[in-house]
């Protein structure tokens, strides 16, 4: 079993990451989703340009897999979505209408009411980094950039929760403890 899961189909630096914080991490092909042979977490993350076929195959899985990671949510996980890195994306394996558009945006977070997804981006240096933002959602949006734009949007769904975000910085260990600490392994 696993705390954090990469949907992901090759290395990523990012796995270390885990590692300095503590938590069993396990990389992992989005075509497993709703197969016996993806083990339980706590945590499922999509990282950036998991749309963009010059970096993964990963987006492949995910039209396929949208009963299981909605089952995944919905039983208590926590879907950590960031950017697809593509000019334009919709959402559409989202149990929930998100529609994103690329563009370089450098910007200073600014939270909207308080959530514990912002936790995400606690400390990070300013301005972040920032690849796009959400034109289209339904879900709960708890950070905007400077020009008022989504960039961080929430959906709880049953026990768990959505979390998608554009702001391209490495996530910060407040949001993984966060969420290891009250969050249930389950199977997607």
């Amino acid at each position: 079993m696993s705390d954090v899961i990469l949907l992901w189909d090759c290395p990523l630096l990012f796995e270390k990451l885990f590692v300095e914080y503590g938590l069993q991490c396990t990389r992992a092909l989005s075509t497993s989703l709703g197969t016996p042979y993806l083990p339980a977490c706590k945590i499922m993350i999509l990282p950036t340009g998991f749309a963009n076929k010059h970096y993964t195959k990963t987006g492949v899985g995910l039209e396929r897999g949208k009963r299981s990671l909605e089952k995944f949510v919905t039983k208590g996980g926590t879907l950590l979505v960031f950017s697809p890195l593509v000019p334009e994306y919709d959402y559409e394996w989202l149990p929930f209408s998100l529609k994103y558009v690329m563009e370089e945006n450098p910007c200073t977070p600014q939270p909207v009411g308080k959530h514990d997804a912002q936790k995400l981006v606690e400390n990070i240096t300013l301005p972040a980094g920032c690849d796009g933002y959400f034109t289209e959602t339904d879900a709960d949006v708890v950070l905007n950039d400077d020009k008022g734009r989504p960039i961080m949007v929430v959906k709880e769904i049953g026990e768990g929760m959505i979390v998608a975000t554009t702001i391209h910085e490495l996530p910060a260990a407040g949001f993984f403890e966060c969420r290891v600490a009250c969050t249930k392994k389950v199977k997607a």
